[in-house]
């Protein structure tokens, strides 16, 4: 049975990493779509299916966090993992009790963020049924 991919949607002000980690995800057949601000992610949210969203904590304009408020009030089912500098790991821990599934440490190892992706994913499905 062919495995699904995972739609993820990933948020980051850095262009240059968010083309090479959508490249990195999609070379192993996840779904990828990019937005580069808190807003841009929300309006992405509103036309798109998204599993599970990979948000940077900071950003300029609406913040990771005040993004993550905003996830999880008008699209309560899309898990969240935070991706946060060793600089705000405050915040990775505010996220998570504002429903943030998980949370990495930039720069993060890839088979982590990939074990983290399948498992939010999972709790997503989970609690969907």
């Amino acid at each position: 049975m062919k495995r699904e991919p995972i739609k993820v949607l990933l948020v980051d002000d850095e262009e240059d990493f968010v083309e090479m980690l959508s490249l990195r995800l999609e070379t192993v057949g996840e779904e990828v779509t990019s937005a580069y601000s808190g807003e841009q992610c929300l309006e992405m949210l509103e036309g798109k299916a998204i599993d599970v969203v990979i948000l940077d904590v900071k950003m300029p304009g609406m913040d990771g966090i005040e993004t993550l408020r905003e996830i999880k009030r008008r699209f309560p089912a899309v898990e969240v993992i935070l991706m946060t500098g060793h600089g705000t790991m405050e915040s990775a821990i505010e996220g998570q009790a504002l429903g943030a599934f998980d949370y990495l440490l930039k720069p993060a190892d890839f088979n982590e963020l990939m074990e983290k992706l399948e498992a939010a994913r999972k709790r997503k499905v989970a609690t969907k049924g």
